[in-house]
C-alpha cells in the first residue's frame, strides 16, 4: 500500500528526515525491495545500468558505518565551510538553518541506530574520471532520490547524506564492495514519526531563473 498522495504533493513534501526517523520500529525488507525497483526505473546513461544497491540492516555494520559518519561529521561541523554557510541569512532563513543544523548534529549522534542503511553505489573503476564527472554521477543519483520518493510514498523517510564518503574505502572494505565500485550517497531509512509533512521554504523561482541569458 502507498500512501494517497498526488505526483506534486509527492515531489514537494518527500524531505530529509532526521529527527523523526523511527530508530524503533523494525523495517521490512520488503519495503525497501520495493522502493528500489522503483528507482530502477530512473534514467541511466547510454541504459548502462551500472548502479548497485547496498542495503545494511546488520546491527554491528550499522554502528561502524554510523562511527565513520560521526567522525565525517565531527571535522564539517566545526568547518569553515559550515561557518559560511550559516552567514548571510536573513534572520527568518536563520532560523531554518539553525533548525537543520540541529537535526543534523542529531542525525550524526544516532546514525548508527538507524534501522536500514542504503548505500547507492555504480560502477565506475578505480579511479574517478579527471574531467566532468557529471555523466557518471547522473546514472545514479536520479535513482536514489526515486528511491526517497518511492520509500516516502511507502511511508519511510530519508535523508539525503554524502558525509561518509570521506571513508569511502574503509566502508567499501567493511562491506566487501568491490574497487571498482564506487559509493555516491548514503540513504538512512526508516519509518517517520509525526504524520505531515509540507513543502519547504524555497527562494522564489524568479530569483534563480534565467531565460534566454543570464
Amino acid at each position: 500500500m502507498t500512501l494517497p498522495l498526488s505526483p506534486d504533493e509527492l515531489l514537494t513534501t518527500t524531505r530529509s528526515v532526521r529527527k523523526r526517523l523511527d530508530l524503533d520500529r523494525p523495517v521490512p525488507l520488503e519495503l525497501v525491495k520495493e522502493s528500489l525497483e522503483v528507482a530502477l526505473q530512473a534514467p541511466t546513461g547510454s541504459n548502462q545500468q551500472g548502479w548497485h544497491w547496498m542495503v545494511v540492516t546488520d546491527a554491528g555494520l550499522r554502528k561502524q558505518i554510523g562511527d565513520y559518519y560521526a567522525q565525517s561529521f565531527g571535522g564539517y561541523r566545526d568547518s569553515a565551510i559550515r561557518r559560511n554557510a550559516a552567514a548571510g541569512h536573513s534572520t527568518e532563513r536563520q532560523a531554518v538553518q539553525d533548525r537543520v543544523q540541529s537535526s543534523a548534529d542529531w542525525l550524526a549522534e544516532h546514525m548508527g541506530e538507524v534501522p536500514v542503511h542504503v548505500i547507492g553505489c555504480i560502477t565506475a573503476g578505480e579511479e574517478l574520471p579527471t574531467g566532468n564527472q557529471a555523466g557518471l554521477w547522473g546514472s545514479l543519483l536520479p535513482a536514489a532520490w526515486s528511491y526517497q520518493i518511492a520509500a516516502r510514498a511507502r511511508g519511510l523517510g530519508s535523508a539525503w547524506t554524502t558525509l561518509h564518503l570521506k571513508y569511502e574505502k574503509e566502508i567499501s572494505e567493511l562491506l566487501g564492495i568491490p574497487p571498482n565500485v564506487r559509493q555516491g550517497v548514503l540513504l538512512p531509512t526508516a519509518y517517520f514519526t509525526g504524520e505531515t509533512f509540507k513543502p519547504a521554504k524555497r527562494e522564489p523561482l524568479d530569483t534563480v531563473l534565467h531565460v534566454d541569458s543570464w
